[in-house]
């Protein structure tokens, strides 16, 4: 059963939402990581690939989709992002990419993972899309599990870079 939490708002995010992207993005990559990425190349990562930069190129770009979770007072709590795949295996064409579903810890569990999902999968099927990718952590089961919950199966493996620190994700795909 989902724990009770406020109200929250999904909607598409534009140009200037890249600050709540960062915000949430760097604070959810520290809390799922930090048990085992090295500090500093965790701070690097964040820095560079959660910076409001990276976000705001993203989302001046039309293949890219994201969706925002708020609450009424507008504190961003979770989002979504969808992208061009890029993996270490040839994807199948016409595919997109689940590139990041994060929400925060506190918020976890109460169904915005879903409403993320929902709303990934209904944009990849307006696009026609012929699959939906995504890389997962291989020492995250509570997020394989979820990914398998929607249809989505192991297909590969890949290597992560946090700095210089290799971790390896397992590529997973979903048909469409």
């Amino acid at each position: 059963m989902a724990k009770p939490l406020p109200e929250t708002i999904l909607r598409r995010a534009g140009p200037d939402d890249a600050a709540k992207l960062a915000l949430i993005g760097s604070a959810t990559f520290l809390t799922a990581f930090a048990h085992d990425h090295p500090g500093q190349a965790l701070i690097d990562h964040c820095s560079v690939e959660h910076g409001m930069a990276r976000y705001a190129g993203w989302l001046d770009k039309p293949e890219y989709a994201f969706w925002l979770l708020e609450t009424p007072l507008g504190a961003p709590v979770g989002y979504a992002m969808m992208s061009p795949p890029e993996l270490d295996i040839k994807p199948q064409p016409g595919s997109v990419e689940l590139k990041r579903i994060y929400a925060l810890s506190g918020w976890q569990g109460a169904g915005l993972g879903r409403r993320l999902m929902d709303a990934v999968i209904d944009e990849a099927r307006a696009r026609e899309a012929t699959c939906l990718y995504l890389c997962v952590y291989t020492n995250n089961p509570d997020a394989q599990r979820f990914y398998e919950r929607f249809g989505f199966e192991k297909v590969g493996q890949q290597q992560f870079m946090t700095g210089n620190v290799p971790f390896t994700d397992w590529i997973m795909r979903k048909p469409l």
